[in-house]
């Protein structure tokens, strides 16, 4: 078994219930050392107690197992501002808040998630006009979308 599959289902077995699930596995670096990047969200957030634990669990069953026969670092953690968005449940978990989305047109757009189905996103599409900034309700498929990104607010 191909070792990004068998973290990945490592991985979701040490997840604390339904309301956790598994953004992505990377697995990146040279022959000599890799590292192993988990990224786990949750309907609620995600907290450095439940991120321990389950690098703890994938740790152990690695080390028990030798699955990795090299120097390796194990990084658990939630997907950060700097990570697009990959999942439908997360955009689920975004809805009201602001995104950047970059279309496979190369064409950006800004504006608030609005709603979220199987197969698009309802946004409230910014577009500035002088010093104005007028909106429009937009949908988009996810087969349209290169990358998504949360953006942050400071007010």
């Amino acid at each position: 078994m191909e070792l990004k599959q068998h973290i990945t289902e490592l991985a979701q077995g040490f997840l604390p219930d339904d309301s956790y699930y598994l953004v992505e596995v990377i697995i990146k670096g040279s022959d000599a050392k890799q590292k192993v990047l988990v990224l786990v969200d949750a309907d609620n957030g995600v907290n450095i107690d439940v991120c321990a634990s389950i690098s703890r669990q994938i740790g152990h069953n690695l080390e028990e197992n030798e699955t990795i026969d090299k120097a390796y670092t194990l990084e658990v953690s939630s997907p950060g501002i700097d990570h697009p968005l990959l999942l439908t449940r997360q955009y689920q978990g975004r809805v009201n808040k602001r995104l950047k989305i970059t279309l496979k047109t190369g064409e950006e757009v800004v504006g608030k998630l609005l709603h979220v189905t199987k197969e698009l996103i309802g946004i409230l599409k910014e577009t500035k006009k002088g010093k104005k900034t007028e909106t429009e309700e937009i949908e988009l498929k996810f087969n349209d979308i290169e990358k998504s990104f949360v953006l942050i607010s400071f007010k």
